[in-house]
C-alpha cells in the first residue's frame, strides 16, 4: 500500500500545482478589462446567436469556477465571477462554455460520446476502487484467487471506465476552448492583450483535465499491476 500512497501524493501535488496556478491565473486575467465593456452573459449571448442557436439559455450559478453547460437542459451556467464581470478571464471561461452549446448543436463526435458515458461512469466511479481493493483483500484471506479475483478485476473495469471518459473528456474541452478562441478573435470581440489572456486562462483549465486523465491512467496501471502481477 506504500506504493497507493506514494502514488497518490504525487497526483495530488501535480493537481494542486495546476489547480492553484488555474485560479492565480484567472485573478490575473480578471484584472485585464474589455474595451468592449461586455460582461460574461453578453458575450456569451452573442456567441449563441452568431451560432444560430436560440435554444439555449445563459443563466447564473453560484460559486468560482463552477462554470458548465448543462446539455439536459441547455443552459449555460456561467459562476459569479463570470456571468456580471467584464474582464478577459470572464470572455475566456463564458465563450467556453458556449462553445460546449456549439458542440451539442453541431452534434460533435466526442461530446456525444462523453454524454452517453455519464450515465454509467457516474454510478462505477462509486465503487471501482472498492471492489478491487476488496478483491485483492478477499484473495489474499482465503489464499485463492478465484472469487476475489472476479471481484477486483471487475472493479479495474469499473476503473476503465473512468479513465476513458477521462480521455474522452480531452478533445471535448480543447476543442471547445478553440471555438471560444476562434469566435473572440474572428469577430474582435477582444484586443490582442485580453485574447492572450484568455488563451493562458483556458490553457490552464485544460491543463486541470489532462493532470485528472493522467492521474486515473497512473491509478488504473497502478491497480491493474497488483491484481495481474500476483498471478502466478
Amino acid at each position: 500500500m506504500i506504493g497507493f500512497y506514494a502514488l497518490i501524493g504525487v497526483i495530488s501535488f501535480f493537481s494542486w500545482i495546476v489547480s492553484n496556478t488555474l485560479k492565480r491565473k484567472f485573478k490575473k486575467y480578471s484584472q485585464v478589462h474589455l474595451r468592449n465593456g461586455m460582461s460574461g452573459a453578453e458575450i456569451a449571448l452573442k456567441m449563441l446567436a452568431d451560432h444560430g442557436i436560440n435554444d439555449v439559455e445563459v443563466i447564473s450559478t453560484p460559486g468560482m469556477l463552477t462554470d458548465h453547460y448543462n446539455p439536459k437542459n441547455k443552459t449555460v451556467n456561467l459562476s459569479e465571477g463570470v456571468y456580471n464581470q467584464r474582464n478577459a478571464a470572464a470572455a475566456a471561461v463564458a465563450a467556453h462554455e458556449v462553445g460546449h452549446a456549439v458542440q451539442h448543436a453541431r452534434a460533435y463526435q466526442w461530446l456525444t460520446m462523453r454524454s452517453k458515458l455519464v450515465p454509467m461512469v457516474s454510478i462505477t466511479s462509486r465503487f471501482s476502487q472498492w471492489m478491487v481493493i476488496g478483491g485483492l483483500v478477499l484473495g489474499a484471506a482465503s489464499s485463492s484467487t478465484g472469487f476475489g479475483f472476479y471481484i477486483a478485476i471487475a472493479g479495474l473495469g469499473f476503473m476503465g471506465l473512468g479513465t476513458l471518459f477521462s480521455f474522452v473528456t480531452l478533445p471535448v474541452e480543447y476543442d471547445a476552448s478553440n471555438r471560444a478562441l476562434a469566435w473572440l478573435e474572428n469577430k474582435n470581440i477582444v484586443s490582442r492583450e485580453e485574447l492572450a489572456g484568455s488563451k493562458d486562462a483556458l490553457k490552464w483549465a485544460a491543463r486541470t483535465y489532462l493532470v485528472a486523465a493522467l492521474g486515473s491512467l497512473a491509478m488504473l496501471l497502478y491497480w491493474g499491476l497488483q491484481i495481474l502481477g500476483g498471478r502466478d
